[in-house]
């Protein structure tokens, strides 16, 4: 008797030895907590900077950067990306609400795609400006002014976003792939004095960390820190 064939699980790649040190930053975070959220089994290839650019790991992503995702023969780089494919693909999968990242109503579904733009075309930029001045620009003469004009910007987008979110749970509606990418982003200010200082955006990204889902995703980030020490 002929055995049906048996989708295998899709594979993620993610830094052999992170430079997050097991904080959940890195990218692959955003896509393990999605695979978590919407229940797929996944593995994942673990690679290191060197292989980051080799021929292997460019014709995945060409610009030598992870994640990636590969299932069958789809594969996809792009944080983004890849969370809104597997938030797409179970829109058809869900019963009721429960257990997607993209809620069934049509309108809804948009808002939600609209809000992991936001995420990483108005609210990520600007973060990363300040991560990058920190890393590289300590010892220029400018560096306390550039950071100074970069935290104003920030804590302006925290403000306006804080408004938006009022005193509801989530972004619109039930929590959906535009509040994971969001949390996602907002984390990267965990070290500053800037989402301490907003305390509705705080409780907001406590709410999502608090996710069963997530916690499952960091744990499993976190061990290949530890297991890389």
């Amino acid at each position: 008797m002929t055995q049906p064939n048996v989708p295998q699980p899709p594979t993620i790649t993610a830094f052999a030895h992170s430079p997050d040190r097991g904080r959940g930053l890195a990218r692959d975070m955003a896509v393990r907590w999605a695979l978590e959220e919407v229940g797929r089994p996944y593995t994942v290839r673990l690679v290191s900077f060197e292989e980051l650019k080799q021929p292997a790991h460019r014709s995945r992503n060409p610009f030598g950067q992870i994640p990636t995702y590969e299932e069958g023969d789809l594969a996809l780089f792009e944080s983004g990306a890849i969370v809104l494919h597997l938030a797409q693909s179970e829109v058809g999968r869900q019963v009721g609400r429960q257990g997607g990242l993209l809620p069934l109503d049509a309108d809804a579904r948009m808002r939600a795609v609209m809000w992991m733009f936001a995420a990483l075309s108005t609210v990520e930029p600007v973060i990363v400006q300040r991560s990058e001045v920190l890393l590289f620009e300590q010892e220029r003469p400018w560096f306390a002014a550039r950071l100074a004009s970069i935290e104003e910007r920030i804590a302006a987008r925290l403000d306006e976003l804080a408004v938006r979110l009022g005193s509801s749970e989530w972004l619109d509606g039930d929590f959906s792939a535009g509040d994971l990418m969001m949390v996602q982003v907002l984390r990267r200010l965990g070290a500053s004095d800037l989402l301490a200082a907003n305390r509705p955006l705080l409780g907001y990204v406590a709410r999502g960390e608090a996710r069963p889902a997530f916690q499952r995703a960091f744990a499993a980030q976190r061990a290949v820190y530890e297991g890389a020490g």
